[in-house]
């Protein structure tokens, strides 16, 4: 049995299959996130969840494609936490843009883009996954991304800058002071996951023209920074992995119409075709090389 696993920093979704990529069963996880987490938290959380335990002792391959797995030392944080737990199992351990591109890859070179908690972006031209810019994470980067509106969400609420309705909505929604935000932000850890857990407000209240076009500006932002930065990006499809794209795809596609890009999928959770990748292109390969 192999088990493959595609993680944000909010969440990980973990999928059993076979070498045939049939798919045997499934299970969810915090997010894994080496940049955050040491080997010891990540075999820790790994071990409190039942149901992955339950099949841990028969795996045969473990592939992790996880954000914050883009160097060498966090792919070592990972990889060792992962082989406390899976200690019969190989453990391959890549970064989350290199799932995504895996995901959507139907022959074609193209560009891949993450917008979930965080924004990345690359092309894969089927054999190598190559990125031309750097993600610079929620502080400095993270264009588009769940905690990139979730910012400018929070610093226009407490600078008194929403509309009166927004302005209402957000203080009965969520009763936060100035405090309570700057201690989640500057003093626990996961910042970027508090912050991006605002984007619940904006799907809740979608329709409203301020958040839609805050919305359609950030697309806009990250498509010049992390689209047009590839040569020959006006003939390449581009598509999109996460739940902001997958929740405003009204604002995507008109923003990919006004910026000229080609709109390939859109989709909210990669980990069913990641493995259908795997069955095609890996595990196939294999069985032919065998």
């Amino acid at each position: 049995m192999i088990l493959i696993a595609d993680s944000g920093s909010t969440k990980c979704d973990w999928l059993l299959i076979n070498e045939k990529g049939d798919r045997l069963d499934e299970y969810r996880s915090i997010g894994l996130n080496p940049y955050f987490h040491s080997a010891d938290f990540i075999a820790e959380t790994l071990r409190s969840n039942e149901a992955i335990m339950k099949v841990a002792a028969n795996l045969e391959q473990v592939f992790f494609y996880g954000a914050g797995a883009s160097t060498e030392r966090l792919c070592n944080i990972m990889h060792e936490g992962l082989s406390r737990v899976f200690t019969h199992a190989k453990v391959v351990v890549d970064h989350d843009l290199v799932g995504a591109a895996f995901s959507v890859y139907d022959g074609r070179p193209n560009i891949t883009c993450i917008i979930g908690t965080g924004s990345n972006s690359c092309f894969f031209d089927g054999k190598e996954v190559y990125e031309e810019v750097p993600a610079l994470a929620y502080i400095l980067g993270d264009e588009a991304s769940g905690s990139y509106f979730g910012k400018m969400l929070l610093s226009n609420y407490f600078y008194k800058r929403l509309p009166k309705e927004l302005m209402e909505r957000f203080e009965n929604t969520y009763h936060l002071s100035k405090d309570d935000m700057i201690d989640a932000v500057y003093r626990r850890d996961n910042a970027n996951v508090y912050l991006a857990s605002y984007m619940k407000f904006y799907t809740q209240n979608g329709g409203h023209p301020l958040l839609k076009e805050w919305v359609k500006e950030g697309i806009r932002k990250f498509i010049d920074i992390h689209v047009k930065c590839f040569e020959g990006w006006q003939d390449l499809p581009v598509h999109f992995i996460g739940s902001v794209g997958y929740y405003f795809e009204d604002c995507l596609q008109l923003v990919c119409e006004q910026e000229g890009v080609i709109l390939g999928n859109i989709i909210k959770k990669p980990i069913y075709t990641l493995a259908d990748y795997h069955a095609k292109y890996i595990f196939n390969q294999k069985q032919e090389n065998a």
